[in-house]
């Protein structure tokens, strides 16, 4: 029983390596590999050698196999002679620029402008460190994330807030606390809007007025205007200096009715509202009706002369007689126009 069992491994092992032996492994060079147009960049590799005709019609799937795999050798070739470098136990190829134009369905993103805390980090040589994602959290005694659910160090989960010596001991500081957090979250979006909008080279929004190393005359009369209109009074009771002209930015005044005025005029807008919904006759343009009625007229006059000058068909016996054909004297056959003369 052993024996045979020995004998059967033996012929599995004998028609695996016959099979092996038999398989003839192609090597990495590629005939007429000159015709074969590489482009690295994109990865591409276009076969340009010719077959015949009759051969591919026959042989199709093979010859396709064969072409493909001389094209994707040639392309591996071409990738190995590239500078490669190992990193993490990986070989990265660094490819080169692309030589075929591929089309693109929309255009390719441009690079997005730098904001103003990137522009400033790069003039005072400011790194950006990565965060790392935990913090450790000294209630709890454990880490937690810097942000979001269950995040360490969360403030609003507080009972009891301690009331600072120089605030109101009436003052309500939980609503301090939600109030201050809704102005960060708002100057926070403010910011950003201000980040796109000069990015796409539109009017940037601002607060107040920004700070400029050499203002000009616009500017300080700007400033003077946002200064008188930031009281109570919004600049009414604001002092004036002696030669101070009115300020061209203070912008257009909205004009309201009084009030209490003139109780003929306002007696006589509200009758006329009221006749008018009472009434419900709908206004007629006399000079658009008058317009259409004329363009009806021309239109009709336009068809009757149309009508007259179109000949009218000869139908019957004046047809079959030849009366209605012109050029030829009493028409007709040659039998009939004796008959019809005498």
């Amino acid at each position: 029983m052993a024996e045979s069992m020995v004998e059967g491994k033996q012929s599995l092992v004998d028609t695996v390596l016959s099979k092996a032996q038999d398989q003839q492994l192609k090597t990495t060079n590629v005939e007429n590999e000159e015709l074969i147009e590489l482009d690295e960049g994109n990865l591409l590799a276009v076969n340009e050698n010719k077959t015949d005709t009759k051969d591919f019609k026959k042989k199709k799937e093979t010859i396709l196999l064969s072409l493909t795999r001389d094209a994707t050798q040639a392309l591996f070739n071409s990738l190995w002679k590239l500078p490669v470098e190992q990193k993490d136990g990986a070989y990265l190829i660094t490819l080169p620029e692309s030589k075929t134009w591929m089309p693109r369905e929309k255009p390719v993103p441009k690079k997005k402008a730098p904001t103003k805390w990137e522009e400033y980090a790069k003039t005072k040589g400011i790194l950006n460190k990565k965060k790392s994602r935990m913090v450790w959290d000294e209630p709890s005694q454990q880490y937690k994330p810097r942000w979001g659910y269950q995040r360490a160090n969360d403030d609003t989960k507080d009972w009891v807030i301690e009331v600072p010596d120089n605030a109101d001991p009436y003052e309500d500081q939980f609503e301090k606390r939600k109030t201050a957090k809704k102005e960060r979250v708002a100057k926070n979006e403010l910011q950003r809007l201000r980040n796109v909008a000069r990015s796409q080279k539109k009017k940037v929004p601002g607060i107040g007025l920004a700070p400029t190393e050499k203002p000009s005359k616009d500017h300080l009369s700007k400033a003077l205007a946002v200064a008188h209109k930031s009281t109570a009074s919004i600049g009414k009771f604001t002092d004036r200096l002696p030669k101070e002209k009115p300020s061209k930015f203070t912008g257009k005044k909205r004009k309201f009715e009084p009030s209490i005025g003139n109780l003929g005029s306002e007696k006589e807008k509200q009758l006329k509202v009221l006749d008018s919904v009472s009434k419900k006759i709908p206004t007629i343009n006399v000079t658009k009706a008058a317009n259409r009625m004329l363009r009806q007229d021309e239109e009709k006059r336009a068809q009757d002369k149309q009508s007259r000058k179109t000949p009218k068909k000869v139908k019957g016996r004046k047809a079959s007689l030849g009366l209605g054909k012109p050029g030829r004297q009493g028409g007709g056959n040659k039998k009939t126009r004796g008959k019809r003369k005498r």
